[in-house]
């Protein structure tokens, strides 16, 4: 795994159930602020629940894409609170 995987890893990790981030906000706080299609590929590939990839969000508002469905992803985020 890439230091840039991990930094992405560490920070999707951290954000709090209910809230969400931009595939640009997660590029940009893991130093590579052009990166938001990097990001979406890793979390795309990313199977560990700890990693909570269904809170990263597209920056116009959309779901963006979830390795489990959009459907489940839209599902998770209901319960958390969200609404998209």
């Amino acid at each position: 795994m890439t230091k840039f995987n991990e930094k992405v890893n560490a920070i999707v990790e951290g954000i709090p159930r209910g809230k969400t981030l931009t595939y640009k906000e997660v590029a940009r706080l893991a130093g590579r602020p052009k990166a938001y299609r990097a990001v979406g590929n890793i979390l795309n590939k990313n199977y560990n629940s700890d990693i909570p990839c269904h809170r990263v969000i597209r920056s116009d508002g959309g779901i963006g894409g979830y390795n489990r469905g959009i459907k489940k992803k839209r599902e998770i985020l209901g319960h958390e609170g969200v609404v998209i």
